[in-house]
């Protein structure tokens, strides 16, 4: 399946906003044929019981980067505690560096070439 390239000819504010518009109509109908896609079943399935004091790590792929779960049980096998480390977090280091002997007016573009997150949700 792809989806349809959104396009508009010239690039001012109009036009991009036309162009996320197409695109938000694009993601609709891709959700769409995923939906009636699905085979038939349930869509959902019970958890089997957690094991006692283990810890579980998991490591995916988001748009900005590498994205952690990290979740610890206790005695009786129930969550302890969960972590989510999103990529920007390891990010904004790269961005603190990238500054280093820069003007601070330089900011502003470097932030937004880096495009990270300010309060996680990259995931």
């Amino acid at each position: 399946m792809s989806a349809e390239t959104a396009t508009f000819e010239t690039g001012d504010v109009l036009a991009r906003g036309r162009v996320r518009w197409l695109e938000c109509q694009s993601s609709v109908e891709a959700i769409k044929r995923l939906v009636h896609g699905l085979p038939a079943g349930p869509v959902s399935v019970r958890a089997e019981k957690l094991q006692p004091r283990r810890i579980a790590v998991a490591l995916t792929e988001g748009w900005r980067g590498e994205v952690a779960h990290v979740a610890l049980t206790n005695a009786e096998g129930g969550l302890a505690a969960y972590k989510i480390i999103d990529p920007s977090f390891h990010n904004w280091f790269g961005l603190a560096f990238a500054m280093r002997g820069n003007q601070i007016s330089d900011f502003p573009l470097c932030n937004k070439s880096f495009n990270l997150s300010y309060c996680g949700h990259d995931l």
